[in-house]
Order: structure tokens, then C-alpha cells, then sequence
């Protein structure tokens, strides 16, 4: 097991979603309410790191990975009224004692620990340390965004070859909401799937199985699927293209390690947050899986997810509206389908890019332009990525989840 590895399991316990039902009427063999307390002889099993040592862990252990930060736990409880943890970011409530918002010191009612807790992760602003100065804002110029989406472009090893795949897009839509079947045919004539194998693609498509794509149905993580996420974070950290990009974020101050970036990223990427109702959603679910609310299908902007379902008949690829100028892989295609009973309007995707440059990329643009369009640059050929943030909920002091991220032009 590697070293990123142990750390990343070790510290998955501060990460992020939804606390369990005790199974009785008491919580002595539960972890409800008790993430991360201390080991206590009152209770029949413990709900913290060491538990995984002694052996002694309740049986539902594995949701204190996930505890969301809107749920007030035993350890939430005891923070002062008057303490901006865990609030960063929220909005005005005029029943509170003190405010943690950017706008409190327009007002004078900000929380005496606001600018020690909150100054520099609400909604993922880019900051970083200067000494005895406290925080300040990073700039990552477009420049830097287009460069550093270039390095990327360029290391994407894994990407698939000319050859893997050849596409049949057929009939441009005119109008993407009249939802006529303009393809008589599949998207895709031929994918070489030995690529699959390879391990971050391998990885990806393990995750792929573990969602409901209905909003409004919870969604919870067994064990073996928490590994999966974390297995898929460790595959795509040891390609340089990520290596790459970790090393950009630690020239701006904003993480000091890979073991940082890699639990921020599931986090950010992983953690479960209210669509609809319940937990029934994460980014990683919107972006890459796909979603349904209102009988519209929403996200599902991965090519790897979208063949998969076509090959299985699952998928009616219907028409497509924007074809990128790439002439090789990684491409951009804007497309309509029904996925079963469900129409997807207008849907842009990479195409032939491995699990990592997507994931990677749209880490890029939601870290340095959260909730705004990031100019990034492919080949010398510009677009942008759009990215949304999850604003209901946050992590570890007012850090937004992902709610969505696509390509743009």
C-alpha cells in the first residue's frame, strides 16, 4: 500500500455525507451522531480513525466518511453560537448572534473568529499564506489557465489514438428542443475497448454502477465503493498530467501536498449534498453519470459513460449541434439523445480523453473560476469550461461542493 494511500484512507474520516438512522433505539452499536468521538467503554463499538486498528468499529463506520456539514452531530453542538465553523459562507439570518458572511463587515456583525476561520475558503476562493500577513487572494491569470490546459492537453497519455474510435455523428439539429431522431444510426461505429483497461479507465467505469440517476433518491456508499472512489483518485494521482497539475495548485500556496489535494478532490468531487431531497447527489454523480429531475436528464458529460449505454441499447443518440475543430483526440462534441425515456437537450462531452484529463481539467476551472466560465486553450484552439457551484451545503468551513462542470463554447 502506498504512502498516499494509508494518508488518503486515514484521513477520509473528515471528509463528507450523510449520517445513518441508528439501527435501534439506542445509538451503542451506531456511529449516528458519534463520528469521530473518542473511544468511550460506554458504547459496544467506536466511530473513530483508531477503531480501524483496534477492530472495534460499529458496522455503518464507514458513513463518518461522509457526514454532511449541514447535520449537527455531538462535536457541531458544542460550537459557540457566536463561531463561524462550519458557517462560512452561509447566508444572512437575522436570528443569528453574528453573521459569517463577505458581507458582515459591511454591516459591522461579522463572528469575532470570521476572518480567522472563514477568510479564505468560502466559496473557493484562491488564497494562500504571506507570512505575518495573514491570508491573501492567489491570481491565476486566463493565461495561466490556458497554459496550464495546454500542459495537459499535451500529457494526456492515455488519451485514445486515432484509430480507438470512429465516430458517425450524421444530421446537425437545427433546434436541439424539438427532440427529432435526426441518426438513424449509433454515435459510435467502432471504440478499440482494450483501451478500458488501462487502470484509470478501469478505475472510472467501477464507479460508474453505484448511483441512482432519479434526484431525490439518497444515495449512500457502501465500503467496497468508498475504496472505489479512492482507488480511482490513486490511479489518475500517479499519471503526470495529474502530477502536473498538483504541481501548478502547490506553486500558488493552495495545497502543500498530493495527500492534501487527493482528499480535497474526493471531497469536492464525492461528497453527497441535496438536489432534490435526501442526499441523492455529488458532482462526480452530476458530471460524469448523469442525472435525472423532472424527466430531463441533467450532466452525463463523459463519452466513456454515453458508449457504455449505447453499446448496451440503453442510449438513442438523436443529433448533435456543435463538432469541435480537433482533428485527433481529445475532441468536443455537443449532442442531443434519450437516454430510455429521458431527453437530454443539449449535452457536450469530450471524446476520446482519458478519465483523468476531464477529471483534471474541470478541477482546474472549478478551483480557479468557481461558478464562472474558465477560458482554457486545446491545441491552440480556445473554449471554456463552465463551472457551478453547490452553494446549499459546504465542507471543512465553507468550501463548495461541485455541482456541475461541461465543456463550453
Amino acid at each position: 500500500m502506498t504512502d498516499l494511500h494509508l494518508l488518503l484512507i486515514l484521513s477520509l474520516s473528515t471528509a463528507i455525507v450523510a449520517s445513518v438512522p441508528c439501527p435501534g433505539n439506542s445509538c451503542k452499536d451506531s456511529c449516528k451522531n458519534r463520528c469521530g468521538d473518542k473511544a468511550s467503554k460506554n458504547f459496544k463499538c467506536q466511530c473513530n480513525e483508531r477503531c480501524e486498528t483496534f477492530k472495534d468499529c460499529c458496522d455503518d463506520y464507514h458513513m463518518c466518511f461522509y457526514a454532511d456539514p449541514s447535520t449537527k452531530d455531538s462535536a457541531q453542538q458544542m460550537i459557540p453560537v457566536d463561531s463561524c465553523q462550519g458557517r462560512c459562507g452561509e447566508t444572512y439570518n437575522k436570528k443569528n448572534v453574528c453573521q459569517c458572511n463577505f458581507k458582515c463587515n459591511n454591516y459591522n456583525n461579522c463572528c469575532n473568529d470570521f476572518d480567522e476561520t472563514c477568510t479564505g475558503t468560502s466559496s473557493n476562493q484562491v488564497f494562500q499564506e504571506s507570512g505575518n500577513k495573514g491570508k491573501h487572494r492567489v491570481d491565476i491569470s486566463n493565461e495561466e489557465i490556458k497554459e496550464m490546459s495546454e500542459k495537459m492537453y499535451k500529457l494526456d497519455f492515455n488519451k485514445a489514438e486515432q484509430l480507438d474510435i470512429i465516430l458517425n455523428i450524421q444530421e446537425k439539429a437545427q433546434n436541439t428542443g424539438a427532440k427529432k431522431d435526426l441518426a438513424d444510426k449509433p454515435l459510435y461505429k467502432f471504440v478499440n475497448e482494450k483501451i478500458f483497461k488501462r487502470p484509470t479507465y478501469a478505475a472510472f467505469i467501477e464507479l460508474l454502477d453505484n448511483y441512482d440517476r432519479k434526484t431525490g433518491i439518497d444515495e449512500t456508499y457502501s465500503p467496497a465503493e468508498i475504496k472505489e472512489q479512492e482507488n480511482f483518485v490513486l490511479e489518475i494521482m500517479k499519471t503526470k498530467l495529474m502530477k502536473e497539475l498538483f504541481k501548478f495548485f502547490q506553486s500558488k500556496g493552495l495545497y502543500k501536498t498530493e495527500n492534501e489535494f487527493a482528499k480535497d478532490m474526493i471531497k469536492m468531487w464525492f461528497g453527497l449534498y441535496t438536489r432534490s431531497s435526501g442526499f441523492d447527489s455529488s458532482g462526480f454523480e452530476h458530471v460524469f453519470v448523469g442525472e435525472v429531475k423532472k424527466g430531463i436528464v441533467s450532466g452525463f458529460h463523459s463519452w466513456i459513460r454515453f458508449y457504455l449505454l449505447e453499446n448496451k441499447g440503453m442510449l438513442n443518440y438523436y443529433s448533435y449541434n456543435y463538432n469541435g475543430p480537433w482533428t485527433t483526440y481529445p475532441d468536443v462534441l455537443g449532442k442531443q439523445f434519450y437516454w430510455d425515456q429521458y431527453y437530454k437537450e443539449v449535452g457536450g462531452q469530450f471524446i476520446g480523453s482519458s478519465p483523468e484529463f476531464d477529471f483534471g481539467l474541470y478541477t482546474l476551472c472549478f478551483i480557479s473560476r468557481p461558478g464562472k466560465k474558465c477560458n482554457i486553450s486545446l491545441d491552440k484552439h480556445e473554449m471554456f469550461i463552465q463551472t457551478y457551484e453547490w452553494t446549499k451545503s459546504t465542507y471543512d468551513n465553507g468550501k463548495k461542493y461541485i455541482a456541475t462542470a461541461y465543456p463550453s463554447t
